[in-house]
């Protein structure tokens, strides 16, 4: 026997589908919005962990500076050094000069002229004084100009004060200071030329005269002793009378 449905099944069937499509709908929602919190998660995560290294670079490059700062400071040290080390040098080299030169100083004023004051500046020396004249300075300089420790002299000033009956003229020198090519002994002289003299006097032997000591050094003077004339008569003995050795 057949059987026939006179319920409306399309209806349902519409209403079925409806259903279905709301169902996927909200899942696809759903999964939309799990989406996108796992992205903000996830986003999140890479911002904190770029912010730790961010914060990790910072640390370093804080160190950095502290380092860069320290080096700066040694290599101010450094130069503080090496400046005093040259400074000392300096004045290793040039030790001997200002011995040299408060003689030259004394040698080459005049007995005309006094000094008030001086001043060195690397290689120049600033001199002050009085002097009796215009003469006295002019001397003055040509002997500065001739010493071998100094060299050409400015005269910055000259100028007659009246203060001083003896000395009123007041000047002022600018001095080039220079050093020898070859620097001798402390005097400045070379022994080198001086004929040093054989001891030619015997055991026992009485001294010469004072008329006798000095024709001796006339003839040795005039005639330097050689090696030759050791253990011969010496000229002490020829002027007593020729006594024998």
């Amino acid at each position: 026997m057949a059987h026939i449905n006179l319920l409306p099944w399309r209806a349902e069937r519409r209403k079925q589908r409806e259903r279905e499509f709301f169902m996927q709908l909200g899942a696809a929602f759903v999964a939309a919005v799990l989406v996108l919190v796992l992205w903000v998660f996830w986003m999140g995560m890479r911002i904190d962990n770029q912010g730790d290294r961010n914060a990790y670079l910072q640390g370093e490059i804080k160190q950095l500076d502290e380092r860069i700062a320290k080096i700066k400071d040694l290599e101010k040290v450094r130069e503080r050094l090496l400046a005093r080390k040259q400074i000392i040098e300096q004045l290793q080299a040039n030790r001997s000069q200002m011995v040299h030169l408060f003689d030259e100083l004394v040698k080459t004023i005049p007995a005309s002229a006094r000094l008030g004051g001086l001043k060195q500046v690397g290689d120049s020396m600033t001199l002050e004084g009085v002097a009796q004249s215009n003469a006295s300075v002019a001397e003055y300089m040509r002997n500065i100009e001739a010493s071998p420790w100094m060299g050409h002299a400015d005269l910055r000033k000259t100028e007659n004060t009246h203060g001083d009956s003896r000395m009123p003229y007041a000047f002022g020198l600018d001095v080039a200071l220079s050093r020898p090519k070859q620097e001798d002994g402390d005097n400045g002289e070379d022994d080198s030329h001086t004929p040093v003299l054989p001891n030619t006097t015997p055991a026992g032997a009485k001294p010469a005269s004072n008329a006798a000591a000095g024709r001796g050094a006339g003839a040795l003077s005039a005639k330097p002793a050689s090696a030759a004339t050791v253990g011969t008569k010496p000229e002490s003995q020829a002027g007593n009378g020729g006594a024998k050795s």
